[in-house]
C-alpha cells in the first residue's frame, strides 16, 4: 500500500519548528528556534482573559469573531492607518494568522493559479499553496540588505498570476520593504490583475524608528488587498492563536466560506482580552517595541563578539530570536533541503533554526535564519471531548495515529 499522505504534501513533513524545539528539550538548551517570548502580554489583557473564563465566555464564539472584537481591529486600522472597515462585513477573526493565510489562499486560489511570494518565506506559505493546487513562483530576497530585485520579480509574474502573498515586515529576514518596493509590487499586481495578501503580523515590532507601510494604504490597492494580521506576536501571546483578515467585503465573505471548515471557530474567551489589549495606549505599543530592541541590540554585540556576521541594515527588524548571521566557516552550511548538519543544529547550548530553502542549491546563502511557528490549522480528527467539559468555544481538538500514519 502506498503512503497515505497526498503526493502535493509529501515534500514537507515534520515541520522544523517541531524538531528543533525537541532538540533544545532534549539536551536542555536555550531555544531560539521557535519564535515565542519568555514573557507574557500586557497584564490588563491577561485579566481580561481570566474574567472572560470566569464569565463562562467557553462556548462557541460567533463565526466572524465576537463583536467587540471586530470593532476593535475596525478602529486599530483607523487609528494607526486611516483605513476604514466596517466591522462586520470587512473583518474575519481566525485561529491564528497562519488560518487566515491558508483560509484565504484556498478561497482566491484555483489549481493551476501562480502565487508570488518572496523567497525565503515563512514556510506554512509553501504548504498552504500546495493543497489549493496553485504554483509557487518566488523573487529572492538576497544577504546582507535583502532589496527586492526588480528584474527577478517581474520574472516571477505571469499571464496565471493570481495571488501575491507579501509579509512585511518579512519574516526570516527581518527586513520592513520600503514605499518604492511595495508601489513596484503593486504596480505589477494592478497590471496582472493580481489579489495582493499580505501578512503584517509584525506591524508594530519595528526598531530604530523603522515605519510600516499597509498596502491597503497605496492608490489603488484597498480593493484588491487583503490584510493579515494577529495577536500573537504584537502582545507576546503567541498560544492563544487570534488573528483576523480584512479588507474588501466580498474577498473577506470568501475567505470566511473556506474559514469555517477549517475550524469553524476558536480563542473564545482570548477574543474579548485582544479587543482590549488593541485599544491599549501608545506607551504600551512603544514599550512592547522598545524592549525588544534592547534584546535584538544585546545579541546583536554578542553574536558579533563571537566573530558572526550579523547584517542589521536601515531595513531591519528582529523579533525575539537570533539575527540573521552569516556562519564564518568555509562552505556555510550543507547543501541539503534541511541544513542538518549545520553548527547550530550539533549545538547544546544554543541550537538555532535552520531555514529551508527551495531554489537552485548553488544559490542558497550560507546563512541560517529562524521564522515565526506556523499555527495549528485543526486536529486531523477533532475529538467532541471539548462538548463535554464546556470549552468548545476555546478551539481544541486532537488527533490519533496508528502505526505510521501521517496525522
Amino acid at each position: 500500500m502506498t503512503t497515505p499522505l497526498v503526493a502535493r504534501m509529501r515534500e514537507f513533513g515534520t515541520t522544523i519548528f517541531a524538531e528543533m524545539s525537541a532538540l533544545a528539550a532534549s539536551t536542555g538548551a536555550i531555544n531560539l528556534g521557535q519564535g515565542f517570548p519568555d514573557t507574557d502580554g500586557p497584564p490588563e489583557m491577561l485579566e481580561a482573559a481570566r474574567e472572560a473564563i470566569a464569565s463562562g465566555r467557553n462556548q462557541y464564539p460567533p463565526g466572524p469573531g465576537v463583536p467587540e472584537l471586530l470593532d476593535a481591529i475596525a478602529a486599530h486600522q483607523a487609528r494607526f492607518y486611516g483605513i476604514q472597515l466596517d466591522p462586520r462585513s470587512q473583518v474575519l477573526v481566525t485561529v491564528g494568522a497562519t488560518e487566515a493565510i491558508a483560509a484565504t489562499v484556498l478561497a482566491l486560489c484555483e489549481p493551476g493559479d501562480e502565487v508570488v511570494t518572496f523567497e525565503p518565506y515563512y514556510d506554512s506559505y509553501a504548504a498552504t499553496i500546495a493543497l489549493a493546487g496553485a504554483v509557487r513562483r518566488t523573487s529572492v530576497l538576497r544577504f546582507p540588505d535583502f532589496a527586492v530585485d526588480e528584474a527577478s520579480l517581474r520574472a516571477a509574474f505571469s499571464a496565471r498570476t493570481r495571488m501575491v502573498l507579501l509579509n512585511t515586515p518579512h519574516n526570516p529576514t527581518g527586513k520592513v520593504f520600503t514605499r518604492a518596493e511595495l508601489e513596484l509590487v503593486c504596480a505589477l499586481a494592478r497590471e496582472h490583475d493580481a489579489w495582493v495578501v499580505t501578512d503584517e503580523v509584525y506591524e508594530h515590532l519595528l526598531f530604530d524608528g523603522l515605519q510600516h507601510v499597509p498596502v491597503a494604504t497605496l492608490p489603488g490597492m484597498a480593493e484588491r488587498t487583503l490584510t493579515i494580521s494577529s495577536a500573537g506576536k504584537t502582545f507576546s501571546a503567541t498560544g492563544w492563536k487570534v488573528g483576523w483578515v480584512s479588507g474588501p467585503a466580498e474577498a473577506v465573505a470568501a475567505v470566511r466560506t473556506v474559514k469555517q471548515f477549517l475550524t469553524y471557530v476558536g480563542s473564545g474567551p482570548f477574543q474579548p482580552a485582544v479587543a482590549l489589549a488593541l485599544g491599549l495606549g501608545d506607551e504600551v505599543y512603544a514599550g512592547l517595541c522598545g524592549s525588544l530592541q534592547a534584546k535584538r541590540d544585546l545579541l546583536v554585540s554578542g553574536l558579533r563578539a563571537a566573530g558572526l556576521e550579523v547584517a542589521v541594515p536601515w531595513s531591519r527588524m528582529r523579533r525575539r530570536w537570533a539575527p540573521w548571521t552569516r556562519w564564518s566557516s568555509a562552505g556555510g552550511c550543507p547543501q541539503s533541503p534541511v541544513w542538518s548538519a549545520c553548527p547550530c543544529r550539533s549545538s547544546t547550548t544554543t541550537p538555532r533554526l535552520p531555514g529551508r530553502w527551495s531554489g537552485s542549491p548553488s544559490a542558497r546563502p550560507t546563512a541560517c535564519w529562524p521564522r515565526r511557528p506556523p499555527g495549528w490549522l485543526g486536529p486531523a480528527a477533532s475529538a467532541e471531548r471539548c462538548r463535554g467539559l464546556g470549552t468548545r468555544g476555546w478551539g481544541l481538538g486532537w488527533g490519533t495515529r496508528s502505526g505510521d500514519a501521517p496525522v
